[in-house]
């Protein structure tokens, strides 16, 4: 049997303390199931924000999507994490990534490094995460044993290989650095690098006692009842796909509402993603998916 589809929705911009309350308890009426924050410079802090979103909800867990693993020392996120997941009743989900925009790490006066260094940060960070919350002598004690569930996002084979090996939640990005445009601009991976990216990691954790949830994060919620037409307006911006391949990559939703179920249950079949992220520009457009595939 598929895993039931899951919904989240990533959380970029916070003016005051009362709007984001109100976005949040919108998103719990619509039928989101997790509450994300991302990590970027200017953008809002992650753990407060998801303590408020928590407050101010009842039902939807909350979680980091994803976090930026250079920002963080393993001991001090470990007190982080421990404290958000207690304050929240244990509805934490903790995603974690290596970071990808070299001027954030410039401006907060912290290396950079190569990919492959970022890798080994993150990888030793999610080492001593599970040390220091699953070690009964930590303090503060998280609520959730031996600690909340752990998302890693990326695409590249080192990080697929820790993805299987540490995460109980893969989330793929199904997308990469525009390659001469600024730093920080994404360009959408076609449909067949997203399905070896999963071949790969789905090799990799042949050897789980229990499979991973797998989560994509869908870039655009395009409501249409012209697909082809919005394809092909949508691929003229330089975005690293053409008409052809915007229909059929799982990270576009194209449609009408009917429509994008059906290619949700697509790529569910097809690649295994069950746990669906949108960001919050999309959060009442994509609100009918949710509920046409709500238990399903």
């Amino acid at each position: 049997m598929p895993r039931p589809f899951r919904f989240g929705v990533n959380m970029l911009t916070l003016d005051t303390g009362p709007t984001w309350r109100e976005k949040c308890r919108r998103a719990e009426e619509l039928g989101y199931d997790v509450l994300l924050v991302p990590d970027h410079l200017g953008w809002p802090s992650p753990f407060p924000a998801l303590v408020a979103a928590a407050e101010a909800t009842e039902r939807p867990r909350v979680g980091t999507f994803v976090l930026n693993a250079g920002f963080w020392n393993p001991a001090l996120l470990a007190r982080e994490v421990a404290t958000t997941d207690a304050l929240t009743g244990g509805r934490l989900e903790l995603g974690l990534g290596t970071g990808y925009v070299k001027a954030e790490h410039d401006a907060a006066g912290l290396p950079f490094g190569t990919p492959g260094q970022r890798v080994d940060h993150l990888e030793r960070t999610v080492t001593e995460l599970d040390r220091l919350l699953g070690g009964p002598e930590h303090l503060p004690r998280a609520a959730q044993r031996p600690r909340p569930p752990l998302l890693i996002g990326g695409n590249g084979p080192r990080m697929l290989r820790l993805a299987a090996r540490h995460a109980e939640i893969a989330a793929f990005t199904g997308a990469r650095q525009a390659p001469g445009r600024p730093e920080g601009t994404l360009e959408l991976l076609p449909a067949e690098k997203v399905a070896a990216s999963v071949a790969a990691y789905q090799e990799y954790a042949a050897d789980r006692a229990e499979p991973a949830e797998l989560n994509i994060l869908v870039q655009r919620v395009l409501v249409t009842d012209d697909r082809r037409a919005a394809a092909r307006e949508f691929a003229a911006h330089a975005v690293g796909v053409d008409e052809e391949q915007a229909l059929a990559v799982p990270t576009l939703l194209i449609g009408t509402p009917a429509q994008m179920a059906d290619q949700l249950r697509e790529h569910r079949e097809r690649y295994g993603f069950s746990y669906i992220t949108v960001l919050d520009p999309f959060l009442e457009a994509f609100a009918p998916v949710v509920e046409e595939l709500k238990g399903s």
